[in-house]
């Protein structure tokens, strides 16, 4: 197999993974408003503008993990980031640690807010 073939491991773990397109996710949030929303940025992103209702839980801070052992694994959570790199990384700490429904924002807010001006 040529290098050109291969899969990135990137695409491996998303692949892992339970994603929704930015429509999927605002339809999700719509049909699902008991669902948890997590914003996986850091702090400074997450003031300087998020999704109504989203919990700041920053994927970069230092208790990170003990924030993710204390969710109930019984809730759905919806996960979304800047790109989608972060909430990749965390859907799947969430996925092995024994929460089954973790949905990730493909594309992060970028693709979301993309989304948006072509529907505008």
């Amino acid at each position: 197999m040529s290098d050109a073939c291969k899969l990135r491991r990137w695409d491996l773990l998303k692949k892992q993974l339970k994603n929704f397109s930015p429509k999927e996710f605002q339809e999700a949030i719509a049909k699902w408003p008991e669902a948890i929303l997590i914003d996986c940025r850091t702090a400074n992103e997450y003031q300087s503008g998020h999704l109504e209702g989203a919990l700041n839980i920053d994927y970069l801070d230092y208790d990170f993990l003990e924030k993710m052992e204390a969710l109930d694994p019984e809730k759905t959570y919806l996960v979304y980031c800047r790109t989608g790199r972060r909430s990749v990384r965390t859907c799947m700490l969430m996925k092995n640690s024994g929460i089954p429904t973790a949905y990730n924002l493909d594309g992060g807010l970028i693709a979301l807010q993309a989304m948006e001006q072509v529907e505008a």
